[in-house]
């Protein structure tokens, strides 16, 4: 590999964005392959994709960036490729690769065609002002359907049919002349190496030996090992122990200039002083920050609680180190009840939300016990203060609330056609509002609809796949706030409220929701000495009740023949030791419970 200088005008950043199981990770494998970044011993599928998470699960879940090098009529390029995930709880991701490029790939399934995230992640390059080719992939499939699937790019996406290239990401099939389109068609960094030093911080990692490492992409300037730097956002400054790139293990280098994407190594033991979407530049410089990062809004909340008491510090730290590698949840320390003490998280998705209680678990090696999740309401009191909840305990019931608002989502479904009648039943169950119909084609049609957003982060997405075969894919985007007939459904244990376990849930399938949660409970806590009722309730007035039977024993096993009231006796004897047990009984909830009503299936 060569590493001799380049100029400004012979680097070339670009992403490859696509729907998910597209073909992004093995289109960057191809790549890596022909360049000879890496050599054919070294060699493994998903070779980006670093995580035992991202390789298990067949996704791509962290946005990583490597530095590539490519001869074109005798000159040789250098080229920085990021990839990026597919799924739309990841958009931040891809937004943030996106802001280190100035161009993107737009890869295309040729089986499949275009999905919801497809064009979804095109509009997101389209605002990013990038320059976009669309690819098609999967050529060497028998299914392929080119023709059809270039007509459907130009319909949705709007990019010209005759611009579309052609590749197999498995076979490596076209791809070295897609690399000659990228480097005639991307344009090359506009960053002076003379000017003052601005770059922009896109990711982070944590070290338990070298402390922060912060990857950047130096937008104008250049910075060399030694030179103080400081952080324009917390005003901290450094020395520069050590910077590099990726190609694509961590490989030092003593400079680099505007253009180019790498990692500095400066000593930060602290991760308060490292914000994503900062600016950094040289200590006594005087320049203004460059635009960042819009702040990631969080529509998903659950509490997570370390199953032992004792780990509630180990969370804490587990928390700011993920935090550093992924900005785009948020935390902050609650109390409760019946879990003791925790974190309230937000999330921007369903899978968000796994893939973090995952990472923690696995990387920071703590049991949690995580809260069913809920989405963010507005709250407007009769004195016209409003205000933002994102914890059902919090929700007031005493009367004072003139209304609640729930965030509600446009959602655009791609479905086979014979799939559209019940698309429709499920939205409409949902509390769905129709917008429109397109038809791609012969076969597929493109569905919108208006939808709460709470009735689309549970199960929506499974009962869509459900419902079309696998076939539908979907992308949805918050559009605001919409007032409802919302109530708080509390559930009781022994009579005494499980704050973790409460919800919030329309009014007109409270009752519904209630029962099923019940139903979990029953069958997951364990039988007592004395009777325990299960109630789920809106405000005072009981909608649902189950009851665990208390363990007895035969105590009139003895008595053979004789007068019965000597057995009604015995058994009014045990009757009332069970009433004095229950007064002082405490009833034990195990984790299973918790995970139970998470995973209550509405529409049984």
């Amino acid at each position: 590999m060569s590493t001799a200088k380049v100029s400004p005008a012979q680097i070339r950043n670009f992403c490859i964005i696509a729907h998910i199981d597209h073909g992004k990770s093995t289109l960057a494998d191809r790549i890596l392959e022909i360049t000879g970044t890496i050599s054919a011993r070294q060699m493994r599928d998903q070779l980006l994709d670093g995580m035992d998470l991202e390789r298990e699960r067949g996704i791509t879940i962290k946005a990583k960036a490597v530095e590539i090098h490519w001869q074109k009529d005798g000159v040789e390029y250098l080229i920085h490729l990021i990839d990026t995930p597919g799924h739309v709880d990841f958009s931040y991701e891809v937004s943030r690769a996106m802001a280190a490029c100035e161009g993107a790939l737009l890869l295309v399934d040729a089986a499949q065609g275009v999905e919801a995230q497809t064009a979804a992640n095109a509009y997101l390059a389209v605002e990013a002002d990038l320059e976009i080719i669309p690819v098609l992939n999967k050529l060497d499939l028998p299914t392929a359907r080119p023709d059809e699937v270039i007509a459907e790019i130009e319909h949705v996406i709007g990019l010209p049919g005759d611009e579309v290239m052609r590749c197999s990401a498995k076979t490596g099939e076209g791809v070295p002349t897609i690399l000659d389109r990228l480097i005639d068609r991307f344009p090359p960094p506009s960053g002076q190496p003379d000017a003052p030093l601005r770059a922009l911080i896109f990711d982070s990692h944590f070290d338990d030996y070298r402390g922060v490492i912060v990857y950047v992409r130096v937008v104008e300037g250049r910075i060399k090992k030694r030179d103080r730097i400081r952080m324009l956002g917390t005003n901290r400054a450094y020395e520069v122990l050590e910077l590099g790139k990726f190609r694509p293990e961590m490989a030092p280098t003593d400079e680099m200039i505007a253009g180019e994407v790498g990692y500095v190594i400066c000593n930060i033991k602290t991760i308060h002083d490292v914000k994503i979407g900062d600016t950094v530049a040289h200590a006594k410089s005087e320049v203004a920050a460059l635009p960042g990062y819009k702040e990631p809004v969080a529509y998903v909340y659950c509490g997570l609680y370390p199953a032992t008491a004792g780990d509630y510090e180990d969370l804490r730290h587990a928390l700011e180190r993920l935090h550093l590698n992924d900005a785009s949840f948020s935390f902050t320390p609650e109390t409760s009840d019946a879990l003791g003490f925790g974190f309230r998280a937000g999330f921007l998705g369903l899978l968000h939300m796994e893939i973090v209680q995952e990472r923690l678990e696995r990387e920071a090696g703590i049991d949690l016990v995580q809260t069913p999740p809920n989405v963010t309401y507005r709250l407007t009191h009769k004195d016209g203060r409003v205000e933002m909840i994102d914890n059902p305990s919090k929700l007031p019931t005493d009367g004072r609330l003139a209304e609640i608002a729930e965030p509600v989502a446009d959602v655009g479904m791609i479905v086979p056609q014979t799939a559209i009648g019940g698309i429709m039943k499920l939205c409409e169950d949902r509390r769905g509002i129709y917008l429109r119909t397109e038809y791609l084609g012969p076969q597929r049609v493109l569905l919108q609809y208006r939808l709460p957003l709470s009735e689309i982060i549970f199960d929506f997405y499974d009962r869509l796949k459900s419902a079309t075969q696998g076939f539908g894919t979907m992308d949805y985007h918050v559009t605001g706030y919409e007032a409802a007939d919302l109530v708080k459904l509390r559930i009781l244990v022994n009579g005494t409220e499980v704050d973790a376990l409460s919800i919030i849930v329309h009014r007109t399938v409270a009752e519904r929701r209630g029962r099923q949660i019940l139903s979990k409970l029953k069958d997951e806590i364990p039988r007592h000495m004395f009777e325990v009722p299960l109630q789920a309730a809106i405000g005072a007035k009981v909608v649902a009740r189950e009851t665990i039977r208390a363990m007895r024993k035969n105590v009139t096993a003895k008595c053979y023949g004789g007068d019965i009231t000597r057995k009604r006796k015995l058994l009014e004897k045990q009757k009332e030791g069970k009433r004095r047990m229950k007064a002082v009984g405490n009833v034990e909830i195990p984790q299973e419970a918790f995970f139970a009503a998470l995973k209550v299936d509405r529409d049984r």
